[in-house]
C-alpha cells in the first residue's frame, strides 16, 4: 500500500478522526478489495517492535510495512525493565504464540523521556518511570562524563538506553528459552532520526545465548 505523508495540512479534531477512518477505508478498497478479508483473517507478524510512545515515531510508516507486518508495544522512551509486566506479557505472547523471528527495540533521537532522565527536575509520577534511564546513565558515567557537548551526550543516551534494552530482553527466560529449543530470534537496537527519517541499526543483535554472562542465564527448558 502506497506510504502516507503524517504532516498534516488540516486541523485534527475528534469528528475528523471518524471521517479520516471512512476515507482510509474507501481508498484501501479502491486500491485491494480483499484487503480486510485477509487482515481479519489472523495474524503472523515477524517482528515484535518495542519503541516510543512519540507520536512521531510510528512503527509501521517509518519501516513503510502494513498493519499486520509489525507487533507492537510503546511505552515512554522504549524503555525495557524486567518489572513492566506488560512489555513481559507482549514479549512472552510475541514469542511464544506468534513466534516473531526479530524482536526490535527502536529509540529515537531527540527524546523527550531521555531527555528528562537526564535533567534534575521533577516531572510527576513519571519520575519512577525515568529511574532506569538515570540508572543507564549511572552505568555509562564514565563514557558520559568525558562527552563534553550536551547534544552529543545526550544522543549517546539515547543509544545507551536502546542498547541496554537489548541487553534486558536477552537476560528474560522467554527469550533465552526460544534459543534454547534452537528456534530463530534475533534480537536488534536501532535509533530513529526525526531530523532525517532515517534509522540507524546500532549492530548490538544478539541471536543466541552465547553470549550472555553466566550469571543472567535461567535454566533451559526444552521442549518434550
Amino acid at each position: 500500500m502506497c506510504a502516507k505523508s503524517t504532516l498534516h495540512t488540516h486541523e485534527i479534531t475528534y469528528e475528523s478522526l471518524l471521517e479520516g477512518n471512512k476515507e482510509w477505508v474507501a481508498a484501501t478498497l479502491a486500491e485491494d478489495p480483499t484487503f480486510f478479508d485477509r487482515l481479519s483473517a489472523g495474524q503472523k507478524p515477524p517482528v515484535l517492535w518495542i519503541g516510543c510512545s512519540d507520536s512521531r515515531v510510528p512503527a509501521n510508516q517509518i519501516t513503510n510495512t502494513n498493519p499486520g507486518d509489525i507487533f507492537v508495544h510503546r511505552n515512554i522512551a522504549n524503555v525495557v525493565v524486567h518489572t513492566d509486566m506488560n512489555m513481559l506479557s507482549v514479549l512472552d505472547y510475541a514469542v511464544n504464540v506468534l513466534e516473531v523471528e526479530h524482536v526490535i527495540v527502536c529509540g529515537h533521537y531527540g527524546c523527550g523521556g531521555v531527555q528528562a532522565a537526564m535533567a534534575n527536575s521533577q516531572f510527576g509520577i513519571i519520575d519512577n518511570w525515568l529511574r532506569n534511564i538515570k540508572d543507564t546513565y549511572r552505568l555509562h558515567n564514565d563514557e558520559l562524563a568525558n562527552i563534553a557537548d550536551e547534544k552529543t551526550r545526550f544522543d549517546r543516551l539515547v543509544e545507551l538506553n536502546v542498547i541496554e534494552g537489548v541487553f534486558n530482553l536477552t537476560k528474560t527466560s522467554i527469550v533465552q528459552n526460544r534459543w534454547s529449543n534452537g528456534k530463530k530470534l534475533g534480537i536488534h537496537g536501532w535509533v530513529y532520526s526525526l531530523q532525517t527519517g532515517l534509522i540507524t541499526d546500532l549492530k548490538v543483535t544478539s541471536q543466541s545465548n552465547d553470549n550472555i554472562s553466566s550469571v543472567f542465564r535461567v535454566h533451559e527448558k526444552k521442549e518434550s
